[in-house]
């Protein structure tokens, strides 16, 4: 602060204190303003409080006869003029700081910026683009944004694991996004844990590391795309790593010939007495378990001898054995494809 600003904080205080006014909106304007101008310098409120306690015994000698309780009213008033304007810019630069990292959040995931321009503007906030990178993301059963409560639960518990390392925790969509270097998988495994507990029991999936800023767009579509495969398959892995779903991309590559696996191989069930349902879920309890007819019965709740039947059954329809691998093959693959096209709830 200037010397002009005390001399003038004291001819206001040694005017307010002897007439025994209140600060006029002038005054008290000048004083906000003041403030807003030591927090743009970035002087810190705490030591400008303290500065300005201090100047007041300065000012106390020109006022012979006035009551202590009359100058502490008028410090009061100054300091609290002063401490709004101060708290006012520290706000406004608060909104402006996050409404750049939303808008680079925004650019960075969806890759709508100049690569050079994104990557000088990621530095601001941690990243060396030039780095490969992966994205990890964190669905829970309700949306979450930058204030809630697990969002700060998770990056306080990245703080204090990992420092300062080069991690940029967002969300996006009401889900959790972490972006990490991508030769540093213990902070995104560790960051998946810790996004599982705090979104109660959520999913977490996690994109393969690519370089570049155009990687991280890659690996948060990739990480999307692993969300989106588990609703649909009905996985229950509470995490996913799109390494080990590549898979299903390619099965569903091209739409048609899948579509028309589906209904080449599994149309037929739909003449069984119930439709195709049953023995799709039939299908896939029977491959998810190994192919072992009697903990596939166990987990649907079935005799060994009802599970004999309907695989049977499933062979006298489709003409396809379930028990011979070569059929085996193209049943599971045939399952599969349903379950992504979301047949036979819709027609493929």
């Amino acid at each position: 602060m200037s010397d002009e600003y005390w001399e003038a904080y004291a001819r206001v205080l040694t005017d307010v204190c002897t007439t025994g006014r209140r600060l006029s909106r002038g005054e008290l304007e000048f004083l906000r303003a003041e403030g807003e101008r030591a927090a743009e310098k970035g002087h810190g409120l705490r030591v400008l409080v303290r500065r300005h306690l201090a100047a007041t015994p300065t000012v106390c000698p020109a006022l012979p006869g006035v009551g202590a309780d009359r100058v502490f009213a008028a410090v009061e008033q100054a300091i609290d003029a002063f401490a709004e304007g101060h708290e006012r810019a520290q706000k406004l630069a608060v909104r402006q700081e996050e409404a750049a990292r939303r808008e680079f959040i925004d650019d960075l995931l969806y890759g709508r910026s100049d690569l050079g321009r994104l990557a000088e503007r990621a530095e601001r906030f941690g990243l060396l683009l030039s780095r490969a990178h992966a994205v990890a993301v964190a669905q829970g059963d309700l949306p979450v944004d930058d204030t809630h409560p697990a969002t700060r639960q998770v990056e306080s518990a990245l703080v204090a694991r990992f420092g300062d390392r080069r991690i940029l925790l967002t969300t996006k969509d009401g889900r959790l996004i972490c972006i990490a270097p991508g030769d540093q998988d213990d902070v995104l495994t560790f960051f998946a844990k810790q996004a599982y507990a705090a979104t109660e029991a959520g999913r977490v999936a996690i994109g393969r590391a690519h370089p570049g800023a155009g990687g991280v767009v890659h690996s948060y579509e990739e990480a999307l795309n692993a969300l989106d495969l588990a609703d649909r398959l009905e996985l229950d892995e509470p995490v996913l790593r799109s390494a080990d779903l590549l898979v299903y991309p390619v099965l569903t590559r091209d739409r048609q010939a899948m579509a028309d696996l589906v209904r080449n191989t599994l149309g037929p069930l739909r003449t069984a007495r119930g439709g195709a349902q049953p023995l799709v879920d039939t299908l896939t309890v029977y491959f998810d378990s190994g192919c072992v007819s009697a903990e596939a019965a166990r987990r649907l709740n079935l005799s060994v001898r009802a599970m004999t039947y309907r695989l049977e059954r499933i062979h006298k329809l489709t003409g396809a054995d379930p028990a011979d691998p070569v059929h085996r093959y193209t049943l599971q693959t045939a399952v599969i494809g349903a379950r992504l096209l979301g047949w036979p709830e819709r027609e493929v």
